[in-house]
């Protein structure tokens, strides 16, 4: 949930003419940059990591916050908790709510620019489990949210979390669990590869067309899709204040987030 802004420059030489390598092909760090980062400051020592050889493009599929997000958050009004005097050094939302399984579940979103919608999911199927005592465990769908909300931005393009919260209040979201799952209303479409390394999945390819919007459950699904609905009912931000998030945390259970570099 990045947003990064680069500008490499990469020339070829072939039989005396210069070609210009697309700015998405070419790779985001390099060594060169990371020398040059280490000669103008000492706070910290850059590296080489992971993502060196990646090109542009390939890093952006791991962005789904669009630009102007934090002016729509503003419109959102915060809440401010009294802050306990005795926050502890730790706190394990698994452990404080062991009958949330979800807590402790990291969905896959596969080739698709969508952490904006599965950020918000995946905290509302915990806050949903969490205020009904874990009663209610269910996967909200991150295929209805990716897909139905036009109004949270651009489905596998990027989106709004704000929005997509907003649309949880107003609209309602299914269920449905993850890829090839089959749990719920409707579980995701996309298949899930490896992002970083290779291992038992195929690796992620180019950037997946956002699924079309289709307001029917899956073959075999018992309840109709209007009824399977969830909805939240209050739509609400946090200060970017460290005591103030660990209170909400505590509180309410699992946040979204977004940050920028």
């Amino acid at each position: 949930m990045l947003r990064i802004i680069a500008c490499l420059l990469v020339v070829c030489l072939t039989h005396g003419i210069s070609i210009e390598r697309p700015e998405h092909d070419r790779p985001l760090i390099t060594s060169s940059l990371i020398d040059h980062i280490n000669s103008v400051q000492s706070s910290w020592i850059a590296g080489p990591t992971k993502f060196e050889s990646w090109p542009l493009k390939s890093i952006k599929r791991l962005m789904g916050v669009k630009d102007g997000y934090l002016d729509k958050l503003k419109e959102i009004k915060p809440i401010v908790h009294d802050v306990p005097n005795d926050i502890p050094a730790s706190f394990d939302a698994r452990e404080n709510w062991p009958n949330c399984p979800t807590i402790k579940e990291v969905r896959d979103q596969g080739s698709c620019g969508s952490c904006w919608a599965f950020g918000a999911v995946e905290a509302m199927s915990d806050r949903v489990c969490i205020v009904s005592k874990g009663a209610v465990n269910a996967h909200i769908s991150a295929e209805d949210l990716v897909d139905c909300c036009s109004s949270c931005g651009f489905g596998c393009d990027g989106g709004f979390p704000q929005a997509a919260w907003e649309y949880y209040k107003k609209t309602g979201l299914v269920t449905g669990g993850n890829y090839n799952s089959k749990e719920g209303c409707e579980p995701y479409t996309i298949a899930s590869c490896d992002h970083h390394v290779n291992k038992t999945l195929p690796p992620c390819g180019g950037e997946q067309p956002t699924p079309k919007c289709v307001k029917k459950c899956i073959d075999g699904y018992t309840i109709p899709w209007a009824k399977d609905k969830h909805f939240g009912k209050t739509v609400y931000s946090v200060k970017s204040d460290v005591k103030q998030i660990q209170t909400e945390i505590m509180t309410n259970g699992p946040v979204e987030t977004a940050f920028t570099v």
